[in-house]
Order: C-alpha cells, then structure tokens, then sequence
C-alpha cells in the first residue's frame, strides 16, 4: 500500500496567498510569466525566476535555479511565508464553474513512485525532467505539487466533508476565476486517519505532473546516493503531492491541428478519410457528444468522423482510446505522423480553449484540426492498472492546481 504522510508546510502568511499564488510553472511562455508576476509577492519569481534576469539569461542557468532558492527563502525570512511547525496535512478544494474538487495535500514516498504503488500513464522527456530537477534540487524543495487521483472511500469522503465545515486558512477567488480554499488538518486524531486510512488504499495514480514526479524521485535517489546512508524518514524520501478522489475530477478533451495533408489536395484526403470512417457535414463547430466520435474542421467546413459499421473495439485499454484511433487510422497512416511526440507538424490544443482556437488555428497556421471526445478518469485508470501508457496530450485536466499555497522544504 502506498505511503502518504504530513509535512511542515511552506506557505503563505495571512492575508498573503492571493498574491502569492500562481498558475503552474510549464502552462506560459517566458513572456506570458513575466506579465503574470508583475506582483513581487508572485511565486512566479520562484517557479519561473528568470523573469528576474534579462531576457537573454538562458531559462535553464545555474543562475536562474539560484535565483529560485534565493527568492524563495527570502521571503520565508522577510514573513511573506511561514512554515508550520509541525507536520500537517492539508485540504485543498478548487471550485471552477460550479464543480468543486476536494483533495488532501501530503506527501508521498519515491519508494512507491519506483515501486509501483503511485502509477503512470504518461511518457516523459529528458529535458523537462532535467529543468525541475536542477530547480528542485537548487531550491532544497518540492515547489509544485504533483496532481494524484485515488478511487474514492466513504471514511476518506466523510472526514474531507467535515474538515471543510471548519472555516479556512484561506479562501480567495484567482483571476481566472477559480475559488482556492485550504483548510489546515491539525488535529492529531484527524492526522492519525488520513494516514490510515489512505494506507489502506491500493493504489495512486498520477493525474498531472510526471515530469514533476519522475524529477522529484530522482532528486531524492540522488541525496540518498550523496548522504551515502540514510533510514527512509528523510524528507528528501518524499515528494509534495495532492490526492483528490477520482468522483471529483473532470478531464476535459485534448484537440489536435495539423500542418499539412502530407502531399494530399483535400479532396483526396476526404477520400482516404471515408476508406475508414462515416463522415457527417455539420453547419457548426463540433465537439464530440460520445465516445468514438471524432470532430474535424478542413477548409472552413466541420465534420462528423464515426467509425464505419461492423468496427468493434479491440478490447486493448489503449488502442480503443479516440486518442488513439485517431492515430492509428488518421495521423498515422494517411497525414504520415508516426511520432506525435515529434513530429513539428503536429500541435495540440487544451480543450479548455474551445472550438474557436481550432478554427483559429486552421485559418493562421494550420490546415486541418480534429475535436476529440474527452478522455474519461476511469479510462485513466485501466491504462495505468495495465501498466500501459497513454499517447501524448490524451488529457487535460481543469481547474490547475495553485502553485505557491504549500511547498515541501527537504533541507
């Protein structure tokens, strides 16, 4: 059973998270960032600290990681954060557009990371893992937390639903309109049975944040490998996470544009398109309405794509994903994109961008875009329960988790 434990929390000093907290580190560019952290109480200056360089210091510099840890326990010294004295837990909840979801924010063991218990679904690239890597490691501390999903218990349920009666830490709206409100679990015996009850669970799965993940496991083999001993209870042992339960989350789809037909006039490639699939002229944008429905929008005209009669799913968890049927049977064989990780004629589009971005994107950049049915959390599960994985940007998960509202310090 996977380990989750409480932590002595860095976080905001009252009446400071609103200005503090930020969106996640990898959701803007460089230039975006510096707008963002305008306010010199942003966490911005932590998780992306080369908005306080020039813009010709390269973002992955010993310089900009320095500058990270420096900003960081500046502001713990200065009173902008404080840390708890003693290892809590925490409930965080995030209303957005009238659907809340509730998790418990602890910490989690790289032995269950490497050990199975905290699975995947998701590939992730050397370069990413080694950006946080050298950021984390820099700033002795988990910075950002990793997204975790849990198949839900009545007894977890029940004490989350009491702990959030209580009046919060703090509790403000983000510009984007999405409520944050933490709660802080300080009661031993409330403590006592996060702890036994979540270590009654099977399993964890990772939601979002692989790369945050994979990086903050490799940080911790590598100060186990310098402290050369070690006995487990070291807080470089685990890494900053919050566990929602799966009847929370929603997963919104994951779009797709394309570059070119690969050589193909339109005509023709409406053509291959119809070898495979029914295809449906529509008057208006369209996002799919059930699994298995693919939208797609080519010279100004959206389309219906379904599966031809007698097609059947193949029972393989992966291979019957709309992710991947629209791989397997289009991006692959007829637009010649074999490695969607890769390949530059590809890009994708969070569904929370809507339709209009695709039409958007098709009149500037690109020729043709494809709507997707929204992976669903239960398919999430199976994939990572088969210990198989997901193709890439098969999800997009809303609201985003806040960064800077609690940071897990190993120094």
């Amino acid at each position: 059973m996977p380990l989750f434990k409480p932590f002595k929390a860095i976080r905001p000093a009252e009446g400071r998270a609103e200005r503090i907290s930020a969106l996640p580190y990898d959701v803007m560019n460089r230039a975006e960032a510096k707008e963002m952290g305008a306010d010199p109480l942003s966490f911005l200056h932590i998780s992306r600290s080369e908005i306080d360089l020039g813009d010709s210091v390269d973002p992955y510099s010993p310089e900009v990681y320095k500058a990270a840890h420096d900003n960081l326990y500046r502001m713990l010294d200065e009173g902008s954060f404080l840390q708890d004295d003693s290892p809590f837990f925490y409930i965080y909840r995030e209303v957005m557009d009238g659907r809340a979801q509730t998790g418990v924010v602890g910490c989690a063991s790289i032995d269950d990371y490497t050990g199975g218990r905290i699975k995947k679904h998701e590939l992730t690239r050397v370069e990413k893992e080694i950006d946080r890597i050298n950021h984390f490691d820099a700033c002795d501390a988990h910075t950002e937390p990793v997204f975790l999903t849990y198949r839900n218990t009545e007894a977890l349920a029940a004490l989350i639903g009491r702990i959030t009666e209580e009046q919060p830490m703090y509790d403000f709206t983000s510009d984007d309109g999405v409520r944050h409100t933490l709660w802080v679990v300080s009661n031993p015996g409330d403590i006592d049975f996060f702890e036994s009850e979540l270590g009654k669970i099977d399993a964890f799965y990772i939601a979002d944040g692989h790369h945050r993940s994979a990086s903050a496991v490799k940080v911790g083999l590598k100060r186990r490998d310098k402290a050369g001993s070690f006995t487990g209870d070291e807080e470089f042992n685990f890494f900053l996470t919050v566990l929602f339960p799966d009847e929370d989350l929603a997963i919104l789809p994951y779009n797709r544009v394309v570059r070119d037909l690969a050589g193909l006039s339109s005509a023709e490639f409406l053509e291959k398109l119809r070898e495979r699939f029914d295809l449906e002229e529509t008057p208006e944008a369209y996002a799919p309405k059930a699994r298995h429905e693919i939208g797609m929008y080519l010279d100004g005209q959206w389309y219906i794509l379904r599966p031809k009669a007698g097609w059947a799913e193949s029972g393989d968890v992966v291979a019957d994903l709309d992710i991947s049927i629209l791989q397997n049977e289009v991006l692959g064989p007829i637009l010649k994109i074999e490695d969607p990780r890769t390949d530059k004629r590809i890009d994708f589009v969070g569904g929370i961008r809507g339709l209009s971005e695709l039409e958007k994107r098709v009149g500037s950049d690109m020729k043709v875009a494809f709507s997707m049915y929204a992976t669903t959390i239960g398919e999430l599960l199976s994939v990572a329960d088969a210990g198989k994985i997901m193709p890439p940007k098969s999800t997009w998960f809303e609201p985003k988790l806040r960064s800077g509202l609690f940071v897990h310090s190993f120094r």
